[in-house]
């Protein structure tokens, strides 16, 4: 399979005024609170920083997060057709577009007003498949074969997402490339120790389906065999989550640990944090532990920031992390099992040499994870497209 997703040359993370490349880049965009604005900044940052022109086109999901900032070409508004032909017009003078796909940003059922904005594009278009259904309705397998069938590059980001994809779909395989999640690495020096109690950590969003349940539990068991460990959970609830349900989940869990007498070791902690502080965070802790109930979830940007902060991780066996992991840089079990959580976390907490081939496998892994690393990968697949979007082999 086509995989882009390498360490740059310094020759690609430094272009000179010919190989300059001007690329749009569709998609929410932060304040917006959601992997897939974190993830289109970070993007778009990473291949300005690379000395390349971007355009934000930042699509307005009706929530208005992050779309009345100043700093966008254009403003796509779900339900207005009218703005589909002002993305693009503004996009026509880019030499490429990175589309961001998602089912639940774009307007329409199940998101198929990307439909007309890919069609209205005059460059070659790259489509980021965040999302690609194990089970999907047949209205989501529709939008997303067109949505394959119009773009100019199909891109996912795990082996895993690749598989299922032509295993399920009807895609071009010749279209489809993998680069992986990016992630801000760590500086030099950064790293876990000094603490006197090994620090477990879970981050992100919150909501019903992360498992953090079974990880308190597992902190229980840990403590009722003798195995001290402090747990932090980082984030705030979803905003969709909250909007529906308010803080329901995230207060079940403070109960939780209550009622399972470790309340004094799970920490809540919904303190923001920049980038370069959150990378220092998750540098910091001793294990990083992701107990997802999902069995289907083929893209985890909280996994790759763990692995490419070096730091070792326990995770279910969700298939990124059972791609992820499997050179070594943690371990995997089975979902929803709390006592198979706490006998992977007490063996790296317990047995230094596995807890450091982890790191080091991790740290190994992460120079090709990092968001410069990921930009230029998407450079480099630009350039395969002719002007008129017609795909060059790879």
């Amino acid at each position: 399979m086509p995989t882009l997703s390498s360490v740059p040359s310094a020759s690609s993370r430094t272009p000179g005024a010919s190989h300059r490349r001007r690329i749009g880049v569709v998609s929410t965009f932060p304040p917006q609170l959601c992997g897939l604005a974190t993830f289109a900044s970070a993007l778009a940052d990473s291949l300005q920083e690379a000395g390349h022109i971007v355009d934000r086109v930042c699509v307005d999901d009706g929530s208005g997060a992050g779309s009345g900032g100043s700093g966008f070409a254009a403003v796509l508004k779900n339900g207005v057709h009218a703005s589909i032909g002002r993305v693009a017009g503004a996009l026509s003078h880019c030499d490429a577009v990175i589309v961001q796909h998602e089912y639940g940003i774009y307007g329409g059922a199940d998101g198929d007003e990307v439909l007309d904005l890919l069609s209205a594009l005059t460059v070659p278009t790259i489509v980021v498949l965040h999302t690609v259904p194990l089970v999907p309705t047949p209205h989501q397998r529709e939008v997303l074969e067109r949505v394959c069938a119009v773009a100019d590059g199909v891109v996912v980001m795990s082996r895993a997402a690749h598989d299922r994809l032509l295993d399920l779909y009807r895609v071009d395989a010749h279209d489809v490339a993998v680069i992986s999640h990016g992630a801000t690495l760590a500086a030099p020096g950064t790293a876990a120790g000094g603490e006197d109690v090994p620090e477990l950590l879970t981050w992100g969003l919150i909501g019903p389906g992360k498992g953090i349940e079974h990880a308190i539990d597992a902190v229980t068991i840990l403590h009722e065999s003798g195995v001290a460990a402090r747990y932090t959970v980082a984030g705030v609830t979803h905003p969709k989550v909250f909007a529906a349900r308010g803080d329901v989940y995230r207060h079940s869990l403070i109960r939780r640990a209550q009622d399972n007498g470790v309340s004094r070791s799970v920490v809540f902690d919904d303190s923001y944090r920049t980038v370069p502080e959150l990378t220092r965070f998750v540098a910091s802790a001793t294990v990083i532990v992701l107990p997802y109930d999902s069995r289907d979830q083929v893209t985890s940007g909280v996994l790759i920031d763990a692995v490419a902060a070096g730091r070792p991780v326990v995770a279910t066996a969700f298939p990124h992390a059972v791609e992820m992991l499997e050179s070594g840089a943690g371990f995997v079990v089975p979902h929803g099992d709390p006592d198979a959580l706490a006998d992977a976390i007490r063996t790296v907490l317990v047995d230094r040499d596995v807890c450091a081939s982890m790191a080091a496998e991790a740290q190994r892994l992460a120079p090709t994870l990092s968001w410069a690393s990921v930009a230029a990968a998407y450079v480099e697949l630009s350039r395969r497209m002719t002007p008129q979007g017609a795909r060059i082999a790879i």
